[in-house]
Order: C-alpha cells, then structure tokens, then sequence
C-alpha cells in the first residue's frame, strides 16, 4: 500500500503519518507540502518507507512530480490512497481571497484530475480507483436559517469563504467518485481541540488556546462570548478516524460526505473543565477581548450533529471535555 499525504508538514499530516506507519502493509508514504521540514520530519518519523517532497501543489505539473517521486522508488501508479489534508486556513481563506482560492479549491481540482487520468490510462483488466480521503469542515455549514440538528443531508449553506471553498471541493469529489475516476471519501472535521505549538490563523484558533496557553502559564486570549457553543474533537480522535477511512468499504455509500464524530460544549463548560483540572491562578491567565470578525465566522458554525451513520460505520467519538483536556495534558 502506497500513499500520499498533502500539507504532510503540517500537524495532522504528521500525527495521520505515525498512525499510518503502524500499519504493516504500507510499503511507502510520501509527504508532499510546500514547507521544507524534510530533515526535521524524516528524523522525528525514522522510518524507511517516509518520503519528503517539498513542493508547492499550486504550480503547474505538481501532480506528475508528486508521480515522479513515487516512480523514482519504483512505485509507478501504485498509488492506492491520497489523504488531501493541505489547506490555507479559516482566517487567512477570509482575509486573502485569492489565496483561498488557489490552495483550498484550484490545488484539490488538479488533484482530482490527476487521479482521474490516472484511472483513464490504466488496463482495463487493473482498473481500481484512487482512494481520495478529504478533509472538510463543518464550516461547510452557516447563517441563521440551520436547523437545530445537522445530519448527513443538510444542504451546505457557508458563511465564509473558506467554507464555500470546502463546500465545492465536496460536490467535486462525490462527482468524481460518482462517475468512478476516484473512490472518495469527504470527512468534515470538526474543530480540533486541544492542538498543540502554537496559535494559528483560523478563526477557531482560541477553541485550543484557551486551554493550550494557560497551562503553558502564558496569556490566552477568548474572542468570543462564553456562552458559544462549539462542536469539537480531540487530535487522537480525528486521526483514529482518518486511519479508519483508509479501509472503510464505499460500495454501498449513496453519498461520500461524512460528519465525523465530535461533542458540543460551550466555551465556558471548557473553562471549568479546565479549572476542575488546574486552578484559579491558569484561568486569571484567559482574557476575554471580543473580536468582532472571529466570533462573526465561529458563531456561523453549528454545533450539533446527528452523527449515528457514522457511528454505525465505526468512527469514534471523544467522551467528554474533561477526558480531552486530560489527553491534552498528559501528553505535553
């Protein structure tokens, strides 16, 4: 089993690749981003089937590099699976539109398009789609009119361009899967909570720092009002379930999007999760500076999913909020 991970730099690329390489049957994995951290990232994984490309998905003939760097270990075509995961995130999609643009819906249509000549130029006797795996987000979803519960069904109604960019992508590769070309599979990710190193440009960014932070003694700022409800996932969860995707069987899916699991919790009940398990003196480190453009974006998103189909098809599902903040803790 040969696979491709996209934006393999960032933090999910690199935690789905150890998962990955505890897999006995996979015999290379190629890390694709456009950050050089090829050294830092080949010595923290040390493990011989790891490749790095630093390359950037948005120029032209990217595709075939990412081929020709798998042929090279003479893998040609062999490629069973590409976890897309490379994205510009909620903020920065918000601020620099054409960027967004580029990144989050040029890059996966050209990755769609190689995948499907791929499929076109095989044997007819060989003839097996490229697994496409996804990463979505609820962000998909927005404004006023959302009813109380999201299932499987509910129509994408973004409010925010980088939902919108997600929300295309999504009709693209059902499309593609639909006519064959990929076997796809769209995971819309809710927000994960708690991620490590340091605050980043999406708009959901404080959902980690109001816990990440303060237990590092540093200062977090919450942006929003704390009655916000959020619908979140734990890191080792959302990788779980990635990994699992890999061999979940779509014969009989009528439809590729699914709402991975998460729980709803308001910002506050994240607070006393946290004091619960600290004290007064790290929650005196969380200062509440509202800021009109993030919450606009977050309080766009639900925060209540009917996840029981996914459940049924053996994705996971984090306990509680403390259990996550404990996960969080012990490993940091």
């Amino acid at each position: 089993m040969n696979i491709i991970i996209t934006g393999g730099a960032g933090f999910l690329g690199k935690n789905l690749a150890k998962g990955l390489l505890q897999n006995p049957n996979l015999k290379q994995l190629l890390l694709v981003d456009v950050t050089d951290a090829s050294k830092t990232l080949l010595d923290d994984l040390n493990d011989k089937r790891v490749q790095y490309l630093c390359l950037d998905l948005a120029q032209e003939g990217s595709f075939e590099k990412m081929m020709s760097a798998l042929s090279e270990r003479s893998l040609h075509r062999e490629l069973d699976c590409i976890y897309h995961l490379a994205a510009v995130v909620s903020g920065q999609a918000e601020a620099e539109f054409e960027l967004g643009m580029r990144v989050n819906f040029d890059i996966t249509r050209n990755l769609l398009e190689g995948c499907r000549l791929i499929y076109q130029n095989m044997n007819k006797e060989n003839k097996k789609p490229i697994k496409f795996i996804f990463s979505s987000s609820l962000a998909v979803f927005g404004g006023k009119l959302l009813p109380k519960q999201i299932n499987a069904m509910t129509a994408t109604t973004p409010s925010s361009s980088y939902g919108t960019q997600k929300a295309m992508c999504e009709l693209l590769i059902n499309d593609y899967s639909r006519k064959g070309f990929i076997d796809g599979l769209v995971l819309r990710l809710p927000t994960i909570s708690v991620r490590p190193g340091k605050p980043n440009q999406a708009a959901s960014s404080f959902v980690s720092g109001i816990i990440r932070e303060p237990l590092k003694g540093e200062k977090a700022i919450c942006p929003v009002n704390t009655d916000l409800q959020v619908w979140i996932s734990s890191p080792d969860t959302v990788i779980k379930n990635f990994i699992h995707a890999l061999t979940l069987k779509t014969d009989g899916l009528t439809y590729r999007t699914i709402n991975l699991p998460g729980i709803t919790v308001s910002i506050e009940q994240m607070i006393v999760a946290l004091k619960s398990k600290t004290n007064q003196s790290i929650i005196d480190l969380i200062e509440h500076t509202p800021n009109e453009a993030i919450e606009k974006i977050v309080v766009s998103w639900p925060c209540d999913f009917d996840i029981t189909s996914s459940l049924e098809q053996g994705f996971s599902q984090d306990k509680d909020i403390q259990s996550i903040i404990m996960q969080y803790m012990q490993m940091n």
